[in-house]
């Protein structure tokens, strides 16, 4: 397989702030550039986008740069990344950001987590408005949402901005621990009939109950598939996050075995074409 990740964290504590990984002390390490490129090498993975990680709001820029200088070195497959934003900000204060990133052809997509923000934040026309502009300049995001926020949060926003490509993160977080298919089943299908959503493969070994095994992922990952289409998936590898439910490893391996019995078309959509299309690559 060749892939082209969509989902990959670093983690640059000693310079950056992440005040989330208070509530998450097995990721409130180091992950550099350097920690993946050694992970990668037996992985598959010939291109990564760096997925913004939750930075604290006053060091979104900064985060930008780091990772602008890693995409200048040559001693790694990082191409570009997703970086973070705050819609939620007024429209002159968002346009003002979105202007400096011309200046960073690298960032090709940005995103705002909601999955920890209250509902409300994304529910603004300030917040749709400010979507809109980056529909303008070209620009993708992606949706980190919970499951039960699918149609509340999700589906209301993604039909105010009809002209967005959306990336919906990690299948929607379906509760694979508990086996739930519901609300989740539903409300995905919903969101795939919006034609600017795609979907990502990704983060599903986090939700997933110790020593998971393929099995358990299957049934999720084939619906993904049904209601979505090859044409609109995509690959992450959430890495170091994944850690929590295995590592990189696990999930590349289990990949390949959740697409066992598919074409070599269908494969390379989901782990290399669409991405380039998705996200405007070179």
């Amino acid at each position: 397989m060749k892939i082209l990740d969509t989902h990959l964290h670093l983690l640059y504590p000693e310079s950056l702030n992440y005040a989330w990984t208070k509530g998450a002390p097995e990721l409130a390490v180091h992950a550099h550039i350097e920690d993946f490129a050694a992970l990668e090498k037996s992985s598959d993975i010939v291109r990564a986008l760096m997925m913004e990680a939750d930075v604290d709001a006053e060091y979104i820029e900064a985060e930008i740069d780091l990772i602008g200088e890693i995409v200048a070195r040559d001693d790694n497959h990082v191409i570009g990344m997703i970086a973070a934003c705050r819609p939620e900000h007024s429209a002159e204060d968002f346009a003002a950001f979105v202007d400096r990133l011309a200046s960073r052809p690298y960032v090709k997509g940005l995103r705002r987590i909601l999955h920890q923000a209250p509902d409300t934040v994304s529910q603004t026309d300030t917040f749709s408005d400010n979507l809109n502009l980056l529909a303008e300049r070209g620009y993708t995001f992606d949706l980190c949402l919970l499951a039960t926020q699918l149609l509340n949060v999700g589906l209301p926003l993604v039909q105010r901005c009809p002209d967005l490509t959306f990336v919906l993160d990690h299948c929607g977080v379906p509760d694979i621990k508990g086996g739930a298919f519901e609300p989740w089943r539903d409300a995905l299908r919903a969101m795939a009939e919006q034609p600017h959503v795609n979907c990502k493969v990704s983060g599903i070994v986090a939700y997933a109950a110790e020593g998971w095994q393929v099995d358990d992922l299957r049934p999720y990952f084939e619906h993904v598939v049904e209601c979505f289409g090859w044409d609109r998936l995509v690959w992450g590898s959430d890495w170091p996050v994944c850690r929590l439910g295995g590592d990189l490893g696990a999930w590349v391996d289990a990949t390949a075995k959740l697409l066992e019995g598919h074409d070599t078309q269908q494969r390379s959509k989901m782990l290399y074409d669409n991405a380039r299309r998705i996200y405007r690559l070179d």
